[in-house]
């Protein structure tokens, strides 16, 4: 099958090259971003150009304006009954309307809550929303990104991107905790605790380990005073969508919103030990940058 990537960045590419190992073709475009021969991803110079050759095309751009602008310049060279995967943190509400627009042209819109970082070589979870045939047609393509059991249909058009959205907020109180009980660790009656060997005890067994705890302890193998580094610590928006959803709903979510209030405060104030913690687990998964 001949896929079409648009945006070759840390997740475009990998993207990229967990689908030749599956015996893909890829048809690639981003004008930022010049890859070696030995990538395999055949580089085309324009969307027209890349629209004209494959069968399915996954966006791996931005969220908001660049992932209308890509659908703009495809539709008018999409074969009928092209699929176009958002694989982006796309809003949901976005989402519908882009799927609504696709659909009275005869393509299809999936959307594709991608999790798993930029690490993530032995497969992606994968979260899918759309028309469900167009999905039949592309499960061969998540099967073959995803870690086993790693992807499902979801539901209609957004909800791949709604459950993404909710996906990342748990992450940001997630990792507001973690790094919340390894600053009291650092910082607490016992002083000088190897918090390297404490996050390794963890990761065996323990009722809180996780991915992101591995991650943790590999940090903290490497250094555990991070004196280098600024502790103000971004975030993508995701996590205020999630908050916004809550408040519209009446669902309390006490523990988002404190994670929200603790990064906005951490880049007025610059932070502390907890909130360089959670930027250096940013870098780990996401490839976030890091404040010196």
């Amino acid at each position: 099958m001949k896929i079409g990537i648009i945006g070759l960045g840390k997740m475009g590419s990998l993207i990229a090259k967990r689908l030749i190992q599956a015996n893909c073709t890829i048809i690639g475009y981003d004008p930022a971003i010049t890859l070696s021969v030995s990538e395999q991803i055949l580089q085309v110079s324009t969307i027209a150009e890349l629209a004209h050759q494959v069968e399915l095309i996954w966006i791996m751009v931005p969220a908001g304006k660049p992932v209308d602008d890509v659908i703009a310049a495809l539709m008018p060279h999409l074969h009928a009954y092209t699929i176009v995967i958002d694989g982006g943190n796309s809003h949901f509400t976005d989402t519908v309307t882009r799927a609504e627009k696709l659909q009275q042209n005869s393509f299809h819109l999936l959307d594709c809550g991608t999790s798993g970082g930029i690490h993530a070589q032995q497969g992606l979870s994968l979260m899918v929303g759309g028309n469900k045939e167009a999905f039949v047609r592309a499960e061969p393509i998540f099967k073959a990104l995803a870690t086993p059991q790693g992807y499902a249909y979801v539901g209609p058009s957004g909800a791949g991107h709604y459950v993404k959205m909710i996906h990342n907020g748990i992450e940001y109180a997630l990792l507001e905790s973690y790094a919340e009980g390894f600053h009291l660790l650092h910082n607490g009656h016992y002083k000088h605790l190897d918090l390297a060997t404490i996050s390794n005890i963890w990761c065996h067994g323990a009722v809180i380990r996780s991915w992101l705890l591995e991650l943790m302890h590999e940090i903290l193998k490497k250094d555990q005073s991070f004196t280098h580094i600024s502790g103000k610590v971004a975030e993508t928006g995701m996590g205020q969508w999630v908050a916004d959803e809550a408040e519209k709903l009446k669902i309390p979510a006490p523990a988002l919103k404190a994670a929200l209030q603790v990064r906005l405060e951490s880049r007025v104030t610059g932070g502390n030990y907890a909130t360089k913690l959670i930027a250096l687990l940013r870098q780990a998964f996401g490839g976030h940058s890091l404040e010196k």
